[in-house]
């Protein structure tokens, strides 16, 4: 699909950027699960994403882990019962980004995510 918009940001620094995320019509979120918690960034992240307009928004979380992969389940489950977004079918999990087909299976991943957008 063609002609979406996409930001790419650290969720360090979102704020400093001065990005709005009330301005934005998907947010697909990520973290590496390190001691089966995703990174503190995100967790700081998530309790500001609460302060914005995010229900019925398109949503999508992803991460790449070694051992247990807890986190882009955690931030799915937030996204879509905190925040009540709609979510695409479930969350994208890379065991470790080295392996190989982690490529095709976000690009996958993001034409689902564009399918749920084209059909709003």
């Amino acid at each position: 699909m063609d002609g979406l918009e996409v930001t790419v940001a650290n969720v360090n620094e979102i704020e400093k950027k001065g990005i709005k995320l009330d301005d934005y019509d998907v947010l697909v979120l990520g973290s590496a699960t390190y001691h089966g918690e995703m990174l503190q960034g995100m967790k700081t992240f998530l309790f500001t994403l609460e302060k914005a307009n995010t229900a019925g928004k398109v949503g999508g979380a992803f991460g790449a882990f070694g051992w247990s992969g807890e986190a882009p389940g955690r931030i799915f489950s937030t996204m879509q019962n905190v925040f009540q977004m709609k979510m695409v079918s479930g969350p994208l999990q890379l065991k470790s980004a080295a392996l190989g087909g982690g490529a095709k299976m976000a690009q996958d991943y993001g034409r689902q995510i564009a399918k749920m957008v084209s059909s709003d």
